[in-house]
């Protein structure tokens, strides 16, 4: 038996551990919480939003401390999640009514989520939303 293999027998299964790492930064999301967020997020985090703009972990965080984001609703379903030894990908379907600047910010979206382990502590490395189009 070969390290990792001990690694994953000996430790919850890795598919419900990141289910659990995707409510948390839901429910962050969703309280505009960027002190748990910031705890959340890899220091060198990057978020892709809807339009192909890139965000850092603080310009990330500034949109909630600012006040310029707010989420009325944020959820996230249809959720498969893939683990690995020390990364884990999950992908989704976002969905928010919120506004931006006082701009409606709703619609729904298919989410990647890439959580890195690092010290034994999971965190979100990665974001990627692309905009789900009616047909």
């Amino acid at each position: 038996m070969t390290d990792q293999e001990r690694l994953l027998m000996d430790s919850p299964p890795l598919e419900g551990v990141v289910l659990g790492l995707g409510r948390e930064w839901v429910a962050a999301e969703q309280r505009g919480d960027s002190d748990a967020l910031a705890q959340t997020l890899t220091d060198d985090f990057i978020g892709v939003g809807p339009r192909g703009f890139m965000l850092t972990k603080e310009q990330w965080l500034a949109r909630y401390r600012s006040g310029d984001l707010k989420n009325k609703t944020f959820e996230l379903d249809d959720v498969t999640a893939r683990a690995y030894v020390n990364t884990a990908v999950l992908i989704g379907r976002q969905t928010q009514q919120a506004s931006y600047q006082g701009h409606d910010a709703s619609g729904q979206f298919r989410a990647t989520l890439v959580f890195v382990k690092r010290d034994s502590a999971w965190q979100l490395a990665s974001l990627h939303l692309s905009p789900i189009v009616a047909e």
